[in-house]
């Protein structure tokens, strides 16, 4: 009896260029994290209508960011393991609903105490949705435009957060700080029907758990409608995969190939996310307090999530040509230059809005680039945890600066000297990122899981 044809569904997609169905995929899970964007920018854009309306202070505030912060990284540590095991598609889903009706409800808090436990709750939804995206993308990608295409579907967070404080300005002055909330629940529960009926599961996903070989041969005919994929048995093989995976996708992290790469990317996320956060919540009071009016200080601001965007494209492509870990660890001690330029251009508003731009382009365009290159780096079976992991270590980083940003102004020492030391997270992110690629992690394959036609 002859043996039945053994085909890896990886190389069916890279062995074809990127079809509609593929770029379906990306758009939608662009569309996820750019209201994810919008929701988690939404807090920096009504505080001060709070401040106003309720009478709250900025140490009241204080409290309402980190419950938003805090509870993206629980988010991020709680569903990543989870879309290990149930699958991307369902806990993407899942995870959106949670944050629109989580976003939805914060509309109708009556105290800032309220308010606070409703963003801790939305967080945990938001923390959830974004790393489901990026392996969900990453999974129906070809080899040789991953880091492109995840990246630019990645830049719907900068896109997203961009524009919702534009639309939040009108929003706000003619409907109230409550519409920017009910914009930001609305938006994610009106995509579900969408990503219900437009998003695939995983094919990876599926031949790690043995789904029928006839669901797995009509998502990749969708990719490649000439192949014959009839009798065929698939097998889920990856540059990235080991041997057969074991214990949880947690424990997989931690494994000898993968636990030095897996700390280096816990470090590299924390201090990126760290000057990110940094930068984008304490810059325009800086800016502000150098002279400059509240109008060019925002309009600076929005430069830092610009720069991102475009960084995002940029270095995506480039990674997709040579050595990823080159160009981030090169793009983060570019960063360390602009963020330590930021303080030394107050005097001119060109110089200012060039050196804000380039820090947003390389460190916002960086943490775009080692999100893709997480995914690239687990396996299927543990790829889904360890893009949420390493997110939710960078969430740690993100509450980190939003906080000190507040001592490094009352220290006193003058604004060069504020944004050198800020640059110094940048240098960190750069050796750590260099120091993954030099390690290298050894090519992990999984046994061939058959399926049975």
């Amino acid at each position: 009896m002859p043996q039945p044809r053994s085909i890896d569904v990886q190389d069916v997609i890279d062995r074809h260029g990127v079809s509609g169905f593929q770029i379906r995929i990306v758009l939608l899970c662009f569309l996820v994290v750019a209201i994810d964007g919008f929701d988690t920018a939404a807090i920096g854009y009504i505080a001060p209508a709070l401040r106003s309306q309720w009478g709250v202070t900025q140490a009241q505030l204080a409290p309402l960011f980190g419950a938003g912060l805090f509870g993206l990284m629980i988010g991020a540590f709680l569903f990543g393991p989870l879309a290990d095991r149930v699958g991307r598609k369902a806990m993407l889903v899942v995870t959106t609903a949670f944050f629109g009706l989580a976003s939805l409800a914060s509309a109708w808090s009556t105290s800032i105490e309220m308010l606070t436990v409703l963003r801790f709750v939305t967080g945990l939804g938001l923390g959830g949705a974004m790393p489901n995206a990026i392996t969900l993308t990453s999974e129906y990608c070809p080899d040789h435009r991953r880091s492109f295409l995840t990246m630019a579907m990645f830049c719907g967070f900068t896109v997203g957060s961009a524009l919702g404080g534009f639309a939040a300005a009108h929003l706000i002055a003619d409907h109230g700080w409550t519409s920017v909330l009910v914009l930001g629940g609305v938006l994610p529960l009106a995509a579900i029907p969408l990503l219900v009926l437009g998003l695939p599961e995983s094919v990876r996903f599926l031949v790690l758990k043995q789904a029928p070989a006839e669901r797995i041969a009509t998502l990749l005919r969708r990719i490649a409608p000439a192949e014959d994929f009839s009798g065929a048995v698939f097998t889920g093989i990856a540059k990235t995969d080991l041997g057969s995976p074991k214990g949880s996708p947690i424990g997989q992290l931690f494994q000898p190939g993968l636990v030095a790469g897996t700390l280096c990317l816990w470090l590299t996320f924390f201090m990126s996310l760290l000057i990110f956060y940094l930068l984008s919540s304490w810059l325009p009071t800086i800016i502000s307090s150098a002279g400059l009016t509240l109008k060019q200080a925002s309009l600076v601001t929005v430069m830092l999530a610009t720069g991102g965007t475009v960084g995002g494209l940029v270095l995506g492509a480039i990674m997709d040509r040579t050595n990823p870990h080159v160009v981030l660890g090169l793009s983060y001690l570019a960063a360390a230059g602009f963020v330590a330029l930021i303080g030394s251009s107050t005097g001119s508003v060109a110089l200012l809005v060039t050196a804000v731009f380039g820090a947003g382009f390389c460190v916002a365009g960086s943490q775009i680039g080692i999100n893709a290159l997480a995914a690239s780096t687990y396996p299927t079976a543990s790829r889904a945890t360890g893009v949420a992991w390493a997110n939710a270590v960078g969430r740690v980083g993100s509450v980190v600066g939003s906080m000190i940003g507040a001592s490094l102004i009352g220290l006193g020492v003058g604004l060069p000297a504020t944004f050198a030391i800020v640059a110094v997270p940048a240098l960190i992110a750069a050796a750590s990122i260099t120091l993954k690629g030099r390690l290298g992690t050894p090519p992990v394959r999984l046994a061939p899981a058959l399926q049975g036609s």
